[in-house]
């Protein structure tokens, strides 16, 4: 493989290492020469509901463990995602080695065995929405927002991929959520910032970046933090990071949730070997924790936690008051869902015009609640449309661990795989006729139609790998 070593040393902003200079943990040295080395860290996190498939594999290999994640995992060197089943099948995640500290952060503030209701509030791509929701539980209810609606699409494709059921995607400016008061259990805000952290994997956010734009982001980020706050409920834990080493970004913005939020920081406990630093805000000794590329093996990031105060729960009369409320899937649509569908017993199906969604029954209302106060991109699973007591399947369904062992499917080989995601003709000589999965390592990549003299590729036609 061939590996463009950029050097940085020479492009990092002279006024970004003057305004470091002060900062804990910061070492102009070892911090210029870890950028100028062109170095690249590759890391990715397994899907824990599609592990158990990966046997045989790279994957499943000996590779080196994030010393803070369950299933991360640093690869050797980059290889080429795209031409591997397995990434678009949804069996792992392409995601920075730092941010999965999230997991640690989470485990340590609030117990993930009980139901939670979560909010990633600036969720796309959906790295921090698909760890997450791996680590709640089936009665929690993760829902993943993001912003700005160009980046809404490649949020829900992701969610779609990881095969999650109990997750509602959305796209709303955070003042929205405000009438939701005292709803969330916990919110994760990983706030636009200037980007400082990912100079080494971003070559252009180093142009970009400027003192003004750090001040710009800072105000930015205390406006969403001020916005949101009151949809977490009282002694409810707020998760705020960035990918900027700015102390405006970080510790200033801990002082902010913790002066004007009344917020309580909490305190994580870290392991020596782990190197991850410590620091603490000047006006607040609010506790806030920085990841240094020249310290431990990932890229620049920061990442603080609060607890809000009180102890007492918020009574609201939330308003489910909506035009377009969900209808439910009729008796003979259940019929035909029953056929396909393992265990029909834990989730209501719901009809959103023609399409049938599953969602878990223990959160109805709460997508009821949801779909009447926010707009929402995606809810649950979608599994498709009824026709002639048949039903016609949506990928989203594939993507699930939802499908009867009676469902016909033919493994693949990566040849195959890959024309299939290309869109391409392939063939298969051992499936009957009518729907099948096409799988690969045992994985679901999607449908296809086996007809008396051809096989139709269902495979959404907007994911397919372009090239040759």
């Amino acid at each position: 493989m061939l590996i463009k070593y950029i050097n940085l040393s020479q492009q990092l902003p002279a006024s970004l290492l003057t305004s470091l200079q002060t900062v804990k943990g910061f070492d102009e040295k070892t911090f210029t020469t870890v950028h100028a080395s062109g170095a690249q860290v590759t890391s990715v996190r397994i899907n824990p509901g599609k592990k158990n498939e990966l046997s045989g594999t790279q994957l499943a290999e000996s590779l080196e463990p994030v010393p803070w994640s369950s299933n991360g995992y640093y690869l050797p060197e980059r290889p080429s995602f795209t031409a591997d089943p397995l990434f678009h099948a949804g069996a792992y995640y392409v995601q920075e080695a730092s941010s999965m500290f999230l997991e640690e952060a989470l485990k340590q503030s609030c117990d993930l065995s009980g139901p939670l209701r979560v909010l990633d509030l600036c969720a796309a791509p959906g790295g921090k929405s698909t760890l997450i929701q791996s680590l709640l539980s089936e009665d929690s209810l993760l829902v993943s927002n993001e912003v700005i609606k160009t980046r809404v699409g490649i949020l829900s494709e992701n969610i779609t991929k990881w095969g999650a059921v109990n997750v509602v995607v959305t796209n709303n400016d955070p003042r929205d959520f405000q009438k939701l008061t005292g709803y969330f259990d916990v919110i994760v805000v990983d706030a636009p910032c200037s980007g400082s952290g990912l100079f080494r994997k971003d070559t252009a956010a180093i142009s970009e970046w400027s003192e003004a734009n750090v001040q710009l982001c800072a105000q930015r980020q205390e406006r969403i933090l001020a916005d949101i706050f009151s949809s977490l409920k009282p002694g409810g834990i707020l998760i705020y990071s960035t990918c900027s080493y700015s102390y405006e970004e970080d510790e200033s913005i801990c002082d902010f949730v913790v002066n004007s939020l009344s917020a309580t920081s909490l305190r994580y406990q870290l392991k020596p070997e782990w190197n991850i630093l410590e620091t603490t805000a000047a006006r607040s000794g609010a506790f806030g924790y920085r990841f240094y590329p020249d310290r431990l093996k990932g890229e620049g990031f920061f990442i603080a936690g609060f607890r809000k105060q009180g102890d007492e729960e918020i009574t609201q009369a939330y308003s489910f008051k909506n035009k377009n409320q969900l209808s439910r899937a009729t008796k003979d649509e259940l019929e035909a869902i029953k056929k396909v569908i393992a265990d029909v017993s834990r989730f209501s199906f719901l009809k959103w015009q023609e399409n049938i969604l599953a969602f878990p029954a223990s959160l109805q209302d709460d997508l009821f609640l949801l779909q009447a106060n926010l707009y929402i991109k995606k809810a649950g699973v979608s599994i498709g449309v009824v026709i002639k007591a048949e039903l016609i399947p949506d990928h989203e369904l594939a993507m699930t661990g939802l499908l009867s062992a009676d469902v016909p499917y033919y493994n693949a080989d990566k040849e195959t795989a890959l024309q299939y995601l290309r869109r391409h003709d392939i063939k298969c000589d051992t499936v009957a006729k009518g729907w099948a999965l096409l799988r690969y390592n045992n994985i679901a990549l999607g449908w296809i139609k086996v007809l008396s003299n051809r096989i139709n590729n269902y495979y959404p036609k907007d994911w397919r790998i372009l090239n040759k």
